[in-house]
């Protein structure tokens, strides 16, 4: 559903083309599943989030030898004596994550996970979820993507943290070619844990929506940032984007934890369940707001203006 605004350009009608968010668990369940599923409840029944997304890393093959024996360069937020047994540590096995998979089933919510790895991409694709993502970390990794191409076929989505221009079209490019990019998601992201404001970069979703836009299934924001103004920012430029003909803006990505102050590295850069309620509830009533008048006097306006208004009288 479309129409004209008095300016003549044309707005959808957004409430009819739902924005997603995403509640990155990430590693915020401290590798304990009975947390995972709080997580993943909570998520669904008090936050109304659509998607639960965790991460799934092979870490001796992440993993230069040096870097998995060589201890967490922040020895408070480490499970393990090296980085390695840290990660092994937070780390889920296959069956543990198709039991998170039945838990989203039973709560109505979304099941995904980012992969970090060729073993993992073709662990977690062999589970069938309806998406799987790429973190900024590993979308130059094309033998990861090139199976995920080959062998999974629900959404595939990729964040563009620390990458250059160049990089990222590149990474469009490698999914046209595969027949692939209408099932492909590109999320403007900027690397931090938290990001500061200045560094939110939130035209970055207009110039991914500008450059991209018409050649993916959508366009999306991942945000590390404090608070839940910036998401609101995003949802804004993105619509007005496509409003634009710009694409589709479709996905808001938070990091998302029961407790701020827990340890572990991604804890004080995620949302509490208060926090993300309320991003959850705002982006729906921001996403109704956001559209033009589709006529000069509204409905509701038309009972204050018989009462309120003052015409000239007649001549």
């Amino acid at each position: 559903m479309s129409y004209f605004s008095r300016s003549g350009k044309v707005f959808m009608a957004p409430q009819t083309d739902p924005v997603n968010v995403i509640a990155e668990i990430g590693c915020n369940h401290k590798g304990d599943m009975d947390i995972a599923r709080d997580l993943i409840r909570t998520a669904a029944r008090i936050c109304n989030a659509d998607v639960a997304k965790f991460q799934k890393r092979h870490n001796r093959e992440l993993l230069s030898v040096v870097e998995y024996d060589t201890p967490h360069p922040v020895a408070e937020n480490a499970y393990g004596p090296t980085y390695g047994a840290h990660r092994e540590f937070l780390e889920f096995d296959v069956d543990q994550h198709r039991d998170l998979m039945a838990t989203c089933t039973e709560e109505g919510i979304t099941y995904s996970t980012s992969v970090w790895d060729l073993t993992s991409a073709r662990q977690i694709a062999a589970l069938g979820p309806d998406l799987i993502k790429i973190p900024s970390a590993t979308n130059q990794n094309w033998a990861l993507q090139g199976h995920l191409c080959e062998n999974f076929g629900g959404e595939i989505h990729v964040s563009t943290g620390m990458s250059t221009g160049r990089e990222i079209a590149d990474l469009v490019a490698f999914y046209e070619e595969r027949g692939r990019a209408g099932d492909l998601v590109v999320y403007a992201c900027t690397s931090g844990y938290p990001v500061a404001f200045e560094d939110v970069c939130l035209f970055e979703v207009a110039s991914l929506m500008d450059r991209y836009g018409d050649r993916v299934k959508g366009i999306g924001f991942s945000g590390h940032h404090l608070g839940i103004a910036a998401d609101i920012g995003a949802l804004a430029v993105g619509r007005l984007k496509q409003a634009e003909g710009k694409g589709r803006f479709t996905h808001i990505e938070r990091h998302f934890t029961l407790d701020r102050t827990w340890k572990g590295t991604d804890h004080a850069a995620s949302l509490e369940p208060d926090g993300l309620r309320r991003l959850c509830r705002d982006v729906k009533h921001v996403d109704l707001a956001l559209s033009a008048k589709s006529q000069d006097i509204l409905p509701v306006e038309q009972v204050q203006r018989d009462k309120l208004k003052w015409t000239p009288p007649a001549a």
